[in-house]
């Protein structure tokens, strides 16, 4: 810090003025750069308030919404498809997205470290590059899902009235808390 460099300075015996100044212009500098500090603090605030919700989001729905689609979602469309080129395209969408879910969550995996530390108050670096890889490959994944994928399970699912409900009651029984009985 500059104010404690000037101050560390030996003085002049026949010039000790100039020391005085010396020393605002450190003091000076270093509360120039603490005006910047309310901003620094929101800003350190936002960034653990951002990691806490990622880890979050991955924890209690990025990760079970995956098994939800491996387990119930692709299994329905895979048996409710017409067998032949539906069902091959639906076997070569379902493998695709399977594949993005492990992209993902390797990924996560790689970076969840030194998001955790961030969230803990800790150093506040994430890689970027490994960041942007995570959010890119995300985006991908949801878009090909949303535009291909769903739409034509949906078609699917519809034929059968029977095969939609089978998967909202799969779902709902995945996500609903059995109250423990007592005797």
């Amino acid at each position: 810090m500059a104010s404690q460099d000037a101050a560390a300075r030996p003085i002049d015996i026949d010039a000790p003025l100039p020391a005085f100044s010396q020393c605002h212009a450190g003091i000076l500098e270093t509360l120039k750069a603490a005006e910047d500090l309310p901003a620094l603090l929101e800003a350190a605030h936002r960034a653990r308030s951002v990691t806490r919700e990622l880890l979050e989001m991955f924890d209690q729905v990025v990760i079970p919404h995956h098994a939800d689609e491996e387990n119930e979602l692709f299994p329905a469309v895979l048996r409710s498809a017409e067998p032949g080129p539906e069902r091959e395209r639906i076997q070569g969408m379902v493998a695709h997205l399977v594949r993005e879910h492990r992209q993902v969550e390797k990924t996560w995996k790689r970076i969840e470290p030194s998001v955790r530390t961030a969230a803990r108050g800790g150093d506040i670096f994430v890689d970027k590059d490994l960041l942007r890889e995570l959010v890119q490959v995300y985006m991908t994944h949801a878009r090909y899902e949303e535009q291909e994928f769903l739409p034509l399970a949906e078609r699917i699912l519809a034929r059968d009235s029977n095969h939609m409900a089978a998967l909202g009651i799969a779902l709902h029984l995945r996500h609903v808390r059995i109250p423990v009985g007592y005797i």
